[in-house]
Formats: C-alpha cells, structure tokens, sequence
C-alpha cells in the first residue's frame, strides 16, 4: 500500500521534469501551458514536500541540485512508465491484446514488418507494437513481452526460440565492381571493407574461409546497422558483406551486385526471446507459434541463403 505521505501530485511532478530538462522555468511553462509562476508554485510545493531545494537559481536558469538530479532521472522514467501503462490500457480498450517487441532495427524493418500484415489478418484482436533494440535487456525493466536477438540462446530469465542462421554474402555497387574489375575473393581485399560493429570479425571469417591472405581485413569504416552499411556500399563507399534475406529489394533492383566467394554462416541465430513471466500469455503464444513457422519456411526454402 502507497502512503500518501511519499506520492506528491503528478501536477508537481511534470513542472518539476520540464523544468529540470529545460533548465528553465519559462520554457517549462510553454511546454506545459501554464504561467512561470504555476511552474514556480508547483516546483515549490515539491520542494516543501520533499523538505529540500532540488533547484539553485541563476539569474533567468534553474540549475539542479545533486539531490535534484537525482530526483529528475526516478521522476523522469516514472512518468514514461506511468505515459506507457496509459497507452497500454488505451489500446486495449476494445477488448483485444497488445504486444510490445524489441527487435533489431534492420531485422524489424526490413523482414518482420513486411510480414506483420499475415498475423494481422490471423489474429485482428492483436496490436503489435515495434521498438528497436541492438543490445540484450533486462526484460523486468522493460516493457517488453518478447524480443527477437542475435547471438547465442542465453538470456537470462527468458526462453529462447530458434528462428533462423544469418548467411552472409559480399556486395557492392555495380560502379565500384567494373572500376575495380572484382572477378575473385582475392580482389575484394584490398578494397575499403565495410564493418558491422556488432560482427567486427565477419570479413576476417570470409577471408579466411576463402583462403584469401587479407592483412587489413579488420580495417575499415564501421556502422551499428546493417541498414546503414547497404546505403554505404550503395553510395560506393566500399564492399560489404550482408545477409542476402535483408537485401532482397537492394539485390533485385541491381543497387547491389554480389561478388564472387561462398556464403559465410555464423555460428550465432537468430532467436525470439520470451521471457518466462509472459511465456504462457495468449498474446505471446500465438506470436511465438506464427514466427517460428514464417522463420521456419524462410530456412527450409532458402537456396544459398
């Protein structure tokens, strides 16, 4: 049970947040669409409550203090976790079932939310809700009901589903491969190579598994994700080695032209990762049954990747 003592008006509260991130009283106001001395008032009563100055003030700025500092990161990320459980009860007003899921920006765009429409149409009382995750979380701070991952199946907590290997290919722009005359893996190293910064040994792997000597296989730019690394070897940047599955459009379209060499396949998956306190959710078990059958066919219909 909360005691009233410890839950200041969430009027005060929003004052106190604009104010900090703003470092301004008036801005604040604007924000909020109340006078500069509402704002003040507001921040005040907090401050009483709290029986401490969360603010200095320094001539037309408000600077935090260390305890106001503090405060504002808890007040900060209760708000979004009060503004979230808001939308969430919204959105299930009409009776259906709301799924939030952190997936890998690329993976998600490029993959997952071209087949969205499919589950949609088999579960219409299920709205999924997409967020970009590229690193593991810990799901109990974290409104998530799954996640889709890359790497090995630890999470801790949770239960992961395999979906599918990630092969890889090298790709370039038709430009680059005619002005360099790219006609065998070995050409390929000494070219500018194009890193994931996530899989900094992939051009490494290749070389080596194309018994290709390439000394400077871990030089090279690098990008977060693999989005941005096809756009960079689009725009002639350098070579690239990319999973062909996410480069369908960029492959079919001759954006991208594949070099010669063999498919590099990771050890590492692609996995959805539930965790156990929502495996047995209705939401979720229906989600997780269709993913792994799309992921399914994808792997048995592969050629080459």
């Amino acid at each position: 049970m909360f005691r009233k003592l410890f839950l200041p008006p969430v009027a005060d509260l929003l004052a106190f947040e604009a104010a900090a991130r703003h470092a301004s009283i008036s801005r604040a106001a604007e924000e909020l669409h109340l006078t500069q001395s509402a704002v003040s008032r507001q921040v005040r009563q907090l401050e009483a409550q709290l029986g401490q100055a969360l603010f200095t003030r320094v001539r037309q700025r408000v600077v935090l203090t260390d305890a106001g500092r503090l405060y504002a990161a808890d007040v900060r990320a209760v708000l979004q976790q009060l503004g979230a459980a808001t939308q969430k009860t919204m959105a299930l007003a009409d009776g259906g079932g709301l799924l939030h899921l952190a997936v890998l920006p690329t993976l998600g765009a490029r993959w997952l939310v071209p087949r969205l429409p499919a589950f949609a149409a088999l579960h219409p009382e299920l709205t999924v809700n997409l967020s970009a995750r590229g690193e593991p979380f810990d799901f109990a701070q974290e409104p998530f009901d799954a996640a889709i991952h890359y790497g090995a199946p630890h999470w801790a907590g949770a239960v992961c589903d395999y979906l599918m290997h990630e092969e890889v290919v090298p790709v370039c722009s038709p430009a680059l491969r005619t002005r360099h005359r790219i006609e065998t893996p070995a050409d390929v190293a000494g070219l500018t190579l194009l890193h994931q910064t996530t899989r900094p040994m992939l051009w490494a792997d290749w070389f080596e598994q194309e018994g290709v000597p390439a000394p400077q296989a871990l030089r090279g730019p690098r990008f977060e994700q693999f989005a941005m690394i096809a756009q960079a070897a689009i725009s002639g940047l350098g070579v690239a080695l990319l999973p062909r599955f996410l480069m369908e459009e960029e492959l079919a379209s001759g954006a991208l032209v594949e070099l010669p060499g063999g498919v590099l396949t990771s050890s590492d998956a692609y996995y959805l990762v539930v965790p156990l306190a929502r495996a047995e959710s209705a939401g979720v078990k229906a989600f997780r049954a269709w993913l792994r059958e799309v992921a399914g066919q994808r792997e048995l219909g592969r050629v080459g990747g």
